[in-house]
């Protein structure tokens, strides 16, 4: 008995095979460009990332971000210049950047479609060659089911009551070869599910990357602008240090040039108060050298010993000192008042010295005549009159004695007056000059003394302020290298 094969049943398995073939290669290829897709966005928002940070870094180097700098209206053009060209070299730096970003895109792309049509044509190849050998053994098995058909109908035709008969090695070579292809199927969709998981798990893990490095993206971008906004800060506070400092520094040169200048003044008052002094000396010494006494004329008691404190002062003889001193205690005007009183009265007791000489001349020429003609008369009889004419002449030498000592001590005290007067009138011109002088001399002194205290007060206040401002200087200095080594 001949046996045939099952060729109907063969058939059907490979058609099996086939279409699983197919859905697997189909699948991998639906995953691998969802997968491209997935790269493709998600190098997309890497890029639009990239793109806010520099569109931020380019917002925040304008001048518009952060807080608007008040305009400084003394501004150089310089400085706008210097301003716009570094803005230029931002923009061309961003347009560089995007320009290379958008070239490397390209290049990606290109890339990812080279690995693609790679990936087509591996697949198709692939696809080719699963689909070789079943199109090779199912020619001779249609071959041979076809002469099989031949043979069965010939056969039949001959011998109608023949049975087919089929053949059990090719039955079991077939279905050995079917499970295989089974075997290989199962271990192909577990490898691709094995890869499927391990790429969602890959692509899981990268999202869960790109949302961290978005959310630290923002963290960093916020982080950036608050430093941005700080800079620009503390760039204001730096320019209006360096104003300050300018400004300062302008007063300095200022208050250094009025030192100076209060230094010259203080040299020549001092050369001044040196000739002042000098010339006080020198008046010392000629008054000492001429035997001169100073009297102060705001003394209360007149003690020529006592230091001259204030007021004016006279300069005498030392006899006109004597007698200053036998006037009294006062002032020299008081004491000059008391002479001139005391020489009116003087004057005065001559004048009644005389006035009482002439009458005691008139009563003596009367007294003369009564005693010429009292010769005349008896002894006995005019006693009384004898002893009238012996005290008339006791008195009348008497007061001639009192004429004489007067009319001396009257000449005395009028050359006394006139030698006073001379020297009254030249001391009150002396001591009128000194006066001025003096005055001068004080007004001088109060003047140079407080240009002296002014000046002084000016020197330590603008070493005060050099000093406050050289602190300041140097606090600035450390700040600015502060933010310097910060940036």
């Amino acid at each position: 008995m001949e046996l045939k094969p099952d060729f109907g049943f063969s058939s059907s398995n490979h058609s099996l095979m086939m279409l699983l073939l197919c859905s697997c290669l189909l699948m991998k290829r639906w995953l691998l460009i969802g997968f491209r897709r997935r790269a493709l966005r998600t190098e997309d928002l890497f890029g639009t990332a990239t793109g806010f940070e520099g569109r931020g870094a380019e917002d925040m180097g304008t001048p518009g971000s952060g807080r608007k700098r008040a305009p400084v209206k003394d501004r150089f053009s310089a400085e706008d210049e210097a301003l716009s060209s570094i803005a230029r070299e931002a923009e061309a730096r961003l347009a560089a950047k995007r320009a290379a970003r958008a070239e490397a895109r390209d290049i990606r792309m290109r890339e990812l479609e080279r690995q693609q049509k790679e990936l087509d044509e591996k697949c198709d190849k692939q696809f080719t060659e699963y689909s070789r050998p079943p199109s090779r053994c199912t020619t001779p098995a249609l071959s041979a089911a076809a002469l099989a058909t031949l043979g069965g109908s010939s056969s039949r035709r001959g011998s109608g009551d023949t049975g087919s008969v089929v053949d059990p090695d090719a039955s079991l070579t077939e279905l050995r070869d079917i499970y295989d292809l089974k075997d290989q199927i199962q271990d192909v969709e577990g490898r691709y599910m094995q890869g499927l998981k391990e790429l969602k798990e890959s692509l899981s893990e990268v999202e869960e990357k790109y949302k961290k490095a978005m959310v630290s993206n923002a963290q960093l971008d916020n982080n950036k602008g608050n430093l941005l906004y700080q800079v620009d800060t503390l760039k204001d506070v730096i320019e209006e240090m360096e104003e300050q400092m300018a400004e300062l520094h302008r007063e300095v040169e200022e208050r250094s040039k009025e030192l100076e200048r209060q230094k010259h003044m203080c040299t020549v008052l001092q050369h001044k108060q040196e000739e002042l002094k000098e010339g006080v000396r020198q008046r010392d010494e000629l008054i000492e050298k001429h035997g001169l006494v100073i009297i102060p004329e705001g003394t209360p008691n007149g003690d020529v010993s006592q230091e001259v404190i204030g007021g004016g002062i006279t300069v005498v003889t030392q006899e006109a000192a004597q007698v200053l001193e036998s006037a009294g205690e006062g002032p020299l005007d008081v004491r000059l008042r008391k002479l001139a009183d005391e020489k009116d009265e003087l004057l005065a007791q001559i004048r009644k010295l005389k006035t009482q000489l002439e009458e005691e001349r008139q009563k003596s020429s009367k007294m003369e005549s009564v005693f010429t003609d009292g010769e005349r008369i008896e002894n006995g009889t005019d006693l009384h009159l004898i002893e009238l004419q012996r005290d008339a002449n006791r008195q009348i030498s008497e007061y001639k004695f009192k004429l004489s000592k007067a009319e001396q001590e009257m000449g005395t005290m009028e050359q006394n007056v006139n030698r006073l007067e001379g020297q009254v009138s030249r001391y009150k011109a002396a001591a009128d000059n000194s006066e001025k002088i003096e005055d001068e001399l004080k007004v001088e002194k109060r003047k140079l003394q407080r240009e002296l205290r002014t000046a002084l007060d000016k020197i330590e206040e603008m070493e005060m302020t050099n000093s406050h401002l050289v602190k300041r200087l140097e606090k600035m200095k450390a700040n600015r290298n502060a933010l310097l080594s910060q940036q």
